[in-house]
């Protein structure tokens, strides 16, 4: 049974970081759900490219994931004041299970009270509304929580989420074949 991935998208995501995890999982044979948050299945990231959602978050907010993963850019922004992207990832790490966020989003996680106490690291802009110095790796997991700086280490996240689910072999196939 192959792993499942749910993928948080709200209006402002960051393409690069969404798409290009998104697309790596996939080729490792992971079935990733892109779930848009505002209901509408159509949803519009920050340099203006439209994607349409495999669904709303509330058709497949029951549903079971083997990982949360909430991309980041400024529609971060959206995520945070929405609320149920803290109280999923809570309810992920509660379950033993790991959540992965990008770029600004780890903001979200500092919400849900996941970073106390972790190394983790994220987009410089949103230093200051962290809870402690942020790591300089390009790709930080610890503990069920596995943060990435921003678009330009997209691909190392990818490749990282892959090794999570689906093992070092998946993750080193997955890069061989786009000659990473």
């Amino acid at each position: 049974m192959s792993k499942r991935v749910l993928c948080l998208l709200g209006p402002g995501f960051e393409e690069i970081e969404t798409l290009t995890p998104v697309d790596l999982l996939r080729r490792a044979g992971v079935e990733v759900v892109m779930a848009s948050i505002t209901g509408e299945t159509w949803v519009t990231g920050r340099c203006h490219i439209t994607i349409r959602a495999d669904a709303t978050l509330a058709e497949v907010a029951n549903q079971s994931f083997d990982l949360l993963f909430i991309p980041g850019g400024p529609g971060v922004k959206g995520l945070r004041a929405d609320g149920r992207p803290a109280q999923l990832a809570r309810q992920f790490v509660q379950a033993g299970k790991p959540v992965a966020a990008i770029c600004a989003a780890p903001t979200v996680l500092a919400d849900a009270g996941l970073l106390e106490g972790r190394r983790f690291t994220a987009h410089f802009s949103v230093h200051t509304e962290l809870p402690a110095t942020l790591a300089q790796e390009r790709v930080v997991v610890d503990g069920p929580i596995i943060t990435s700086r921003g678009a330009g280490t997209a691909l190392d996240f990818g490749l990282e989420l892959v090794r999570q689910l689906e093992g070092d072999a998946a993750a080193q196939e997955v890069a061989k074949a786009i000659m990473c």
